[in-house]
């Protein structure tokens, strides 16, 4: 049984409204999406942004949803929770999001150029 965005989120609004806000973003003929039960993946020739939520991993989670994007470089900025360097070519940044209008310009550009360096 293949998971959609919509099941994934069938339990947060805002994880759907940001979703589509992300997709809004990014929308390009090559970008493709896939829903597991851990998270949905927003990928063109590898993975660049990815949304999940914390409240099914953490007892007290700071925000409904979270946003990692996965970019080739550090961002320094104090919007991200955290940021990781999971392999020597990505630093994937984790911003919180508690509601839509945190999905603004200034993540609107990360996410472009997180979607052009995946391509």
């Amino acid at each position: 049984m293949s998971i959609t965005p919509a099941d994934f989120f069938a339990d947060s609004p805002l994880g759907l409204r940001v979703y589509e806000r992300v997709l809004e973003i990014v929308s390009a003929p090559d970008v493709t999406v896939r829903a597991s039960r851990s998270q949905v993946k927003l990928a063109r020739r590898r993975g660049f942004a990815y949304l999940w939520l914390p409240g099914r991993y953490l007892r007290d989670p700071a925000a409904e949803v979270v946003l990692s994007i996965a970019l080739p470089d550090r961002l320094a900025s104090p919007r991200f929770k955290e940021v990781v360097h999971p392999s020597p070519a990505v630093w994937l940044h984790h911003l919180e999001i508690r509601s839509i209008a945190d999905v603004d310009a200034e993540v609107a550009g990360w996410l472009n150029e997180a979607s052009t360096c995946a391509a």
